[in-house]
């Protein structure tokens, strides 16, 4: 049974609501899936008057954590075309594993969650990737096997390098049944090509 850790990081709880579909799908795939987040760096009171949501169940990743799975799926809003700072200052603290290797051949995936449609989804999922490439993982993304990608009948994130999600200029979008399929699509495909690559 593969072990999968879904690693995220959500300010207002669209990226968690989207951590938690790509778990199902793993789940459904038959993986061990564990849900963790990174910790926040915005003081709590700054954090508490921008509206963070603080009561994420979610418990908070250690960065040897990662070295414990087989599988490491990544999730983060965008900021300004690229990853979160959060998530940015955690992977940061991966020198060490990178430098024994300890990511080495682990399969790897990239989620987002934007405030618009071209408000740089794609551009922050290759800011996750280029980090699990670096940490030499094997990347599964959203492949057009997942038919909500083609849809032209609503708005609607995804891409091929990864799940996505559109959360409004005002954050008041929550993820859409397309937007969650996508994720447990994922999910299922990440858990599924690393039962075959360690089972």
């Amino acid at each position: 049974m593969a072990k999968v850790l879904v690693l995220y990081y959500s300010s207002f709880g669209h990226i968690e609501t989207m951590a938690n579909a790509v778990a199902e799908g793993a789940r459904e795939a038959g993986a061990q899936v564990d849900v963790k987040r990174v910790p926040e760096t915005v003081p709590e009171e700054i954090a508490r008057s921008g509206h963070f949501k603080l009561d994420q169940a979610a418990p908070v990743a250690a960065i040897n954590d990662l070295v414990d799975y087989d599988a490491i799926i990544v999730g983060t809003g965008t900021r300004f075309g690229r990853m979160s700072s959060q998530m940015a200052a955690f992977l940061d603290q991966a020198g060490g594993l990178w430098m024994r290797g300890a990511l080495n051949g682990k399969v790897g995936g990239a989620f987002t969650s934007s405030a618009t449609q071209h408000g740089g989804n794609e551009m922050t999922l290759f800011s996750i990737i280029t980090n699990l490439m670096h940490f030499g993982m094997t990347i599964v993304g959203l492949p057009y096997s997942h038919p909500g990608q083609g849809t032209i009948d609503e708005i609607v994130g995804g891409a091929p390098y990864g799940a996505t999600t559109i959360a409004g200029s005002d954050g008041s979008r929550q993820p859409s049944e397309i937007e969650l399929a996508g994720a447990r699509h994922q999910g299922m495909l990440v858990a599924t090509t690393a039962a075959k690559l360690f089972d």
